[in-house]
């Protein structure tokens, strides 16, 4: 006699129908809660730009009527190109900063070859692992880790913009470090950490590192990147408890977690910032992007070594902790530019102009016309 499993009631001839309809709507319900879509839908971070930071230009706008200047950000940081939002450089940015502060960075044209590049990194001193970015960049785009001269072959056979060449710091902690004074204040504050966690998985003796990245679904977001990076690794298996960093890039668009760092702020770390960022010439307002090699180290104000320096553009990189509520990162975000706009305004009185309208539209136009020819 043929063995009926209890949970069929075979007195029903269309309940095995019904059974493996449930069991196909249970499959497609599993699919769409592990789907990249349901992924990007329930958590707010990986939200389209454009989507998540409506509210923050409807707030922006309100801004610019009481500036009755639509960029009067542009004052907010005098000696940074455009108040550090609309296309600053990054290498401007970094010789403002104490040498002892920064990695050794190199300015190279789109064109240098790698026997030039090589040659100059050489002089100062550098050698692979290295990083190359754009002088002119966001969010991570073209900022790659050289491991090698394949490495190398392929970053200048795509890259067509200024870029930067830049000693890789091996540092065990990456944070970005917000900072703001007002100019009429001889003390500034630290008002936002942000500890960057890599991208990485860690084995158990039995799954390849794909499978492992389909179960993590920050890291599942980023496989098409990973399977360009890592090729054929995707199929090694690693052994239990080994962990394995899939992307050295710490940026919130390339899979890096961000975390909250608040309570590391204290009036130690506001002295160490209140140092550092009075010594750069007309700085009141942006996130430091750092490595540090230890936390004793950052109170002490030593061990640092600041990647990037971004102006009035920056966020507090803090609100992206997994989690968060949105009302909550609003809150912070509507904060600093509340803060954006004291500054920009107190140094407006103090004779600073704000950016003119025309000298904005054509700062707009020319940092589109980069961004397509960096894409291009």
């Amino acid at each position: 006699m043929a063995f009926t499993p209890n949970f069929i009631d075979t007195t029903d001839t269309g309940s095995g129908t019904d059974y493996r309809k449930d069991q196909e709507s249970a499959g497609l319900g599993k699919r769409i809660f592990n789907s990249n879509f349901w992924i990007r839908l329930t958590h707010w971070e990986y939200w389209p730009f454009y989507l998540l930071y409506l509210p923050v230009f409807i707030y922006w706008v309100g801004l610019v009527l009481r500036a009755r200047s639509a960029f009067f950000f542009s004052a907010a940081n005098p000696t940074i190109e455009n108040g550090g939002m609309l296309g600053e450089s990054k290498i401007k940015i970094l010789n403002t900063i104490a040498p002892e502060l920064i990695p050794e960075t190199m300015y190279f044209q789109p064109g240098t070859s790698k026997f030039q590049l090589l040659a100059v990194l050489k002089k100062n001193g550098v050698d692979f692992p290295f990083i190359l970015k754009p002088d002119i960049g966001e969010r991570g785009s073209f900022v790659e880790k050289i491991k090698n001269e394949d490495d190398l072959d392929r970053y200048l056979k795509q890259i067509k913009i200024p870029f930067l060449a830049q000693e890789y710091i091996d540092f065990p902690i990456e944070m970005g470090v917000f900072y703001y004074r007002y100019p009429s204040n001889p003390k500034g504050k630290v008002s936002s950490i942000v500890l960057k966690q890599m991208l990485n998985v860690t084995g158990d003796g039995k799954k390849t590192i794909r499978e492992l990245i389909l179960m993590n679904p920050r890291a599942k977001l980023q496989l098409a990147a990973l399977e360009k990076s890592l090729g054929s690794d995707l199929d090694e298996v690693l052994a239990n408890g080994e962990e394995r960093e899939l992307e050295s890039i710490g940026n919130h668009c390339r899979g890096t977690a961000f975390l909250n760092g608040n309570y590391l702020i204290n009036d130690q770390l506001n002295e160490v910032f209140d140092k550092i960022s009075k010594s750069i010439e007309g700085f009141y307002f942006g996130r430091y992007d750092l490595r540090c090699s230890s936390l004793e180290d950052l109170y002490r104000g030593t061990g640092i070594k600041i990647m990037e320096l971004n102006g009035a553009g920056s966020e507090p990189g803090h609100i992206y902790h997994p989690g968060t509520s949105i009302w909550i990162a609003y809150r912070d975000i509507f904060h600093h530019l509340e803060v954006l706009l004291k500054i920009s305004k107190e140094n407006h009185r103090l004779g600073v102009p704000y950016m003119t309208l025309a000298t904005g539209i054509r700062e707009i136009k020319k940092l589109r016309a980069y961004n397509r020819l960096k894409n291009a």
